[in-house]
């Protein structure tokens, strides 16, 4: 029975390739957690998460001080049982953001452990239910982009077999949604998938007025109208629209997830490993999902996400935002507008130590060893 015997910690600052804006912010900055895990094997496991430019220090101290230590000794394989005693040991400060990042990092770690020293892709280990996914792209869909371009990019993507594009919305007027969303509906016509997101910049009324215009245009789906934490808004919305609202993106618990599915708040959900906590309780939301015949179609982490989103029978697609590419040297394989599953061990990621190095930011560096 192998164990724990080294961990290491960096953070990695990635700016986006593209301006991203949406109905809140603007997302200027990846922080990268990386998390790497040793056995006394030899065999090694990394892992990651993210932030979207606030609280990477947080969850680094969080890793260093409270949780990496912890491993130190235990059997890498029993990753249930960890995961529960992480959680438990900051119960104090779950269930939020922070938390379930810096676990998240931890997590993703040892399933790539795990797959590796089985020599099985994650997408096999964790299930197996497909070798490809539909792909939809976000990149060219943010909200500060003219409507000409909104065009050319959805044609661009339709024609590489990519089959939907995601346009955010949110502008001051109803009617500047519409006339960006039409614009792409006639270009594209109508086999072609159209998502939208929100990023939970409407108040219920003013959603289900919008989702009320939106309807003729027959969208994929409107990803976080509301809150994130208003459950019964979300009912309400779901209730009062054909076009399936999709959430997920900003929940951090599995029983965020039950109540929406349990209260008929979503149609969609949109797990995200780096936020839930990692794969242990990705697959849990899945699974349950699963359940309510409810689709898996996970938010960003397109690197990590295509191999969860072919384990399980209802991933239905993947968000194409690619975030890596500085820091790794494989890349997400498309055929036909599909997202391929990784065939190599582990997650599929291979990392880049030489550009993970001199991107490390120092101060949040650390080596936990057995006997330090």
């Amino acid at each position: 029975m192998a164990k724990i015997e080294r961990i290491e910690l960096k953070m990695v600052d990635l700016r986006p390739k593209v301006e991203r804006t949406d109905a809140i912010q603007s997302f200027v900055s990846q922080e990268t957690p990386l998390v790497t895990i040793t056995d006394s094997d030899g065999a090694v496991g990394t892992g990651y998460s993210y932030t979207i430019g606030t609280g990477g220090s947080s969850v680094m101290r969080l890793l260093a001080d409270h949780l990496a230590p912890r491993l130190i000794g235990r059997d890498a394989d029993q990753i249930e049982a960890i995961w529960h005693e992480l959680e438990f040991a900051t119960h104090a400060t779950t269930i939020g953001a922070i938390t379930s990042i810096a676990l998240a990092a931890i997590d993703t770690a040892l399933w790539d452990l795990r797959a590796r020293k089985q020599n099985l892709p994650l997408w096999k280990l964790a299930g197996g239910a497909k070798d490809r996914c539909p792909l939809y792209t976000t990149e060219g869909g943010w909200l500060h982009i003219p409507v000409e371009a909104l065009v050319e990019d959805a044609l661009d993507a339709k024609a590489k077999g990519f089959t939907g594009s995601k346009v955010k919305i949110g502008k001051p007027h109803g009617s500047e949604d519409f006339a960006r969303l039409s614009a792409v509906r006639k270009a594209v016509g109508d086999g072609y998938e159209i998502m939208t997101d929100a990023n939970q910049g409407f108040s219920v009324d003013e959603a289900i007025r919008r989702a009320e215009r939106l309807r003729e245009l027959d969208l994929g789906w409107i990803e976080e109208p509301l809150p994130a934490d208003d459950i019964d808004g979300h009912v309400r919305l779901n209730r009062s629209t054909a076009t399936p609202i999709a959430i997920g993106e900003s929940l951090y618990s599995i029983r965020h997830f039950r109540e929406y599915m349990q209260k008929g708040a979503c149609s969609i959900v949109q797990v995200d490993a780096g936020r839930i906590g990692g794969i242990t309780p990705w697959l849990k939301v899945a699974h349950a999902a699963e359940a309510f015949d409810m689709p898996v179609c996970p938010h960003f982490l397109m690197e990590l996400h295509v191999s969860l989103t072919c384990a399980v029978q209802n991933g239905k697609y993947v968000e194409y935002i690619p975030q890596l590419d500085d820091i790794t040297t494989s890349r997400l394989r498309i055929e036909n507008g599909m997202a391929l599953a990784p065939m190599t061990s582990g997650l599929g990621i291979d990392w880049d130590w030489d550009a993970i190095r001199s991107r490390s930011i120092a101060e949040f560096e650390h080596e936990i060893r057995k006997g330090a």
